[in-house]
């Protein structure tokens, strides 16, 4: 089976002027995304975690050409969609579709909800009577979970969950490959959190999607990624299936987010071992030299400043030059250091 989308060498950089900077004076780079490779395969989900400000959202953006980007993102037939002209995006418009983190404010409130989820198909598929698009419509609605003949409301008129779906109902109407999910149930009550990820998890059995879900909840990610790939500023740090990165972390990073994760079971919640991450993120416009996690890392050494870890591994890649599990020892000194 032919891989949907081959990322290689991705990276984004915005030119930053400093506060307080002359007017003349050159931007600094800042490296939202620093070199991403991925494969994502017909009908995979690939969840994507880290940090905020790890490059989540901007990688995401990135891939449907909302911020200017380099590197290589092959599509199933060949193309480079980095190398795109907006003219030339056009055409795979309706291939990749996003849903946004903020359901309500990701909808036109002076539009009705049946004129949201029908603006992609004037669009994509200007060929289509008015009938035609409103049948379609009132079909998704109900695929999705709202009743049809709210088709004239109006977004206000929604909660939160309700205006989450009538995004994917916008987002599935022209039928895309690709669905680009940011942090799409941060937004959301616990309970309503659940409902929205097994309604998409049901929606790409049944019309066959892949998916690249971007989440701070580890839980949610397991729950819904057959592939999970974890960001630090910009890099992916350790990527590997679902079962083998949660069952066996490698990366001190990786074990870092997963202790932090809490478990339902009190018993075994106050028995886990927690591992620290001591400090704050860096800064992307002054990364660590070397392996950028290596300042707040328990395990880092002299080589990890000097040199820049290759993601190696294969199906379980890991950029880290000592990887493996922290021992107890290593784990008591984070905590000193985070004490400190």
């Amino acid at each position: 089976m032919s891989d949907l989308l081959n990322v290689r060498d991705l990276r984004v950089t915005f030119p930053i002027r400093r506060e307080g900077a002359l007017p003349w004076s050159k931007p600094q780079p800042l490296q939202a995304v620093a070199g991403v490779d991925f494969t994502l395969r017909p009908g995979e989900t690939l969840g994507v975690v880290g940090e905020s400000g790890c490059g989540k959202s901007t990688l995401a953006r990135a891939l449907i050409g909302l911020v200017p980007a380099t590197g290589l993102a092959r599509w199933n037939d060949g193309q480079d969609l980095l190398a795109m002209t907006p003219r030339q995006m056009m055409a795979y418009r309706s291939d990749i579709q996003m849903v946004f983190q903020d359901p309500l404010a990701s909808l036109n409130p002076r539009m009705t909800v049946g004129q949201i989820i029908a603006e992609p198909l004037t669009t994509h598929r200007p060929k289509l009577g008015r009938a035609e698009v409103k049948d379609r419509v009132r079909a998704m609605m109900e695929k999705v979970g709202l009743l049809s003949n709210q088709i004239n409301r109006y977004p206000h008129e929604f909660s939160g969950g309700q205006c989450q779906r009538i995004g994917i109902a916008r987002a599935l109407i022209v039928e895309p490959r690709l669905i680009i999910c940011d942090e799409p149930v941060s937004a959301l009550d616990v309970s309503i959190q659940a409902q929205v990820i097994n309604l998409l998890i049901r929606l790409q059995k049944d019309l066959g999607l892949s998916l690249i879900f971007i989440a701070h909840d580890l839980s949610v990610v397991k729950h819904i990624s057959d592939r999970v790939m974890v960001l630090y500023l910009g890099r992916v740090m350790e990527t590997a299936s679902s079962d083998d990165l949660y069952g066996n972390p490698q990366h001190p990073y990786t074990q870092a987010l997963l202790s932090a994760v809490p478990v339902p079971d009190p018993t075994i919640e106050t028995s886990k071992t927690i591992v620290p991450l001591a400090g704050d993120l860096p800064s992307p416009m002054n990364p660590p030299s070397g392996c950028v996690f290596r300042t707040r890392c328990p395990r880092a050494q002299a080589r990890c400043a000097a040199e820049v870890p290759e993601l190696l591994g294969g199906d379980h890649g890991i950029a880290c030059h000592f990887p493996g599990h922290l021992t107890e020892t290593e784990i008591a000194h984070a905590r000193r250091t985070e004490a400190a």
